[in-house]
């Protein structure tokens, strides 16, 4: 009876194992279209529409159907460069013989064999060529060591989704190591990863990979957020009740604004299975980042700012505290819309993480990258009013060390401060007061018990913080002792 409902009666929205891909490009095979679904179970029938650019595919399960309309609903998966569109069919499951007029082409079949068993040939080819495949998972445990420069959730996901299908990626502090679990959908993925990256550098000379395979057969992620990530699950909280998911997940997907791109690889990297040779990255600069595949554009558009507020736009420089701000362009005539110029490519999408959706001087700010390279300074007679500023020499950058531990100490905006260089004059209520005085509400005050030189301050809001940070870094307590601020990921 399933198979003779009403056409009535279906709802597109009601989970199928049966799915519709649509705007397939010509030339696409069988075995392409099966490829998209076996990160995520096994396929079980395919039917191609071939004039119409258009298929069915049908997964052995329910839940593996879900899986994948849930990865690719955010995430648009791409076939010859083009995208394709999965969503549930109106069929619960795929007959597809000669009541549909529709002889499934025996090359798709073969493709759905070859594809579903094609870890059967490349393990045969591996193990010919004198290496036998050891038992092992799909979960991989990576250690990073000599971390100069700040390892995000998403510049895993970026090198490691060059091997197979990251489903779930889970990052921690364990024996004073920078550690994360990570989950292929496939332990073959998880075999080739370990193979092509244990060893190598994510940065030249820093930031080494030590990989092996973890007992864990399965990751549990119960937080989509800075630190742990499901990527089959768009609906997880994003756990600390400070941001929504929406503005403060930088998943591949969760933006049009992110540059990591989505699991087909980026352009610049080898081939699938292929890494460049040697390190994984390019030589660069001291103190630059360069991930392969990444546009260098560090240049941010910020809109839907305060106007009344923009005389405070050096706050870009004092703030800093996801890098260090070279140039900020107010627009002339939309005083709303700022640029802002960051050292590098990585510092600018790290600003972008953290700051778009955060309120600053009662508007949600937005943050993407700008389609400028740079931000040009004005010519001689040009026109400005001070609204074009450049700061590449000031000396309230707090990354030009590479060895700085300020990039140890990267966290979201948050209502909690760490103060730091306080003077030993400096008293609790001189600090308390000295907050009060710029609007904030101080809710809690803490000294580091072995150093005064240090403490917590626990303001009225995260939108207070951002204020209270942008005010008060580098605010002078006279001869020469100047406050420094930025966000903590305690609280008191």
């Amino acid at each position: 009876n399933e198979k003779k409902k009403s056409k009535g009666n279906r709802s597109p929205c009601s989970p199928s194992r049966v799915l519709h891909i649509r705007q397939i490009p010509n030339g696409v095979t069988g075995a392409e279209v099966v490829s998209l679904g076996l990160p995520f179970g096994k396929v079980t029938n395919l039917l191609m529409l071939r004039g119409k650019g258009q298929a069915f595919l049908e997964m052995a399960s329910i839940d593996a159907a879900v899986s994948m309309v849930n990865y690719y609903t955010p995430a648009t998966p791409h076939l010859h460069n083009q995208p394709v569109y999965i969503q549930y069919s109106n069929y619960k499951e795929l007959r597809t013989d000669n009541q549909h007029n529709q002889a499934r082409p025996q090359a798709a079949l073969q493709g759905v064999n070859a594809v579903q068993h094609g870890n059967l040939g490349i393990t045969s080819a591996l193990a010919a060529e004198g290496g036998v495949l050891p038992s092992h998972g799909s979960v991989l445990r990576i250690v990073v060591e000599n971390v100069f420069y700040p390892v995000t959730l998403d510049i895993l996901y970026q090198i490691f989704s060059k091997f197979g299908f990251v489903l779930k990626i889970v990052m921690f502090h364990k024996n004073n190591q920078f550690q994360a679990l990570l989950q292929y959908a496939d332990a073959m993925n998880a075999y080739y990863a370990k193979m092509s990256l244990d060893g190598h550098c994510i940065y030249t000379g820093c930031c080494t990979l030590r990989i092996d395979f973890s007992k864990l057969t399965n990751l549990t992620v119960k937080y989509n957020n800075d630190k742990s990530r499901d990527f089959t699950r768009i609906d997880l909280p994003f756990g600390d009740g400070q941001r929504t998911v929406e503005t403060s997940l930088s998943t591949p997907f969760a933006t049009q604004n992110t540059i990591f791109p989505s699991y087909t690889g980026p352009p610049g990297f080898a081939p699938a299975l292929g890494f460049p040779q040697g390190a994984v990255t390019t030589p660069a600069a001291p103190g630059h980042m360069t991930i392969p595949g990444i546009p260098g554009n560090s240049v941010l558009l910020v809109s839907n700012l305060n106007p009344e507020c923009s005389e405070k736009f050096p706050f870009w420089i004092s703030t800093g505290v996801y890098g260090d701000v070279h140039r900020v362009k107010i627009m002339f005539k939309k005083r709303g819309i700022a640029l802002v110029q960051m050292a590098d490519a990585t510092q600018a999408q790290l600003a972008i993480n953290y700051l778009n959706g955060q309120r600053l001087y009662g508007r949600v700010m937005h943050a993407t990258l700008s389609k400028y390279q740079t931000i040009q300074l004005p010519r001689e007679g040009q026109e400005d009013r001070g609204l074009t500023k450049d700061y590449s020499n000031s000396p309230l950058h707090r990354f030009k060390n590479p060895c700085s531990k300020n990039f140890q100490n990267i966290f979201p905006p948050s209502a909690t401060l760490h103060l730091s260089n306080i003077p030993p004059s400096v008293t609790v209520d001189d600090l308390k007061n000295l907050f009060t005085s710029k609007g904030s509400t101080v809710k809690g005050f803490k000294f580091f018990q072995r150093d005064c030189k240090m403490a917590l301050i626990q303001l009225g809001s995260v939108e207070e913080a951002v204020h209270a940070l942008i005010e008060l870094h580098n605010h002078d307590f006279g001869e020469n002792q100047h406050l420094r601020v930025s966000f903590s990921k305690s609280s008191i």
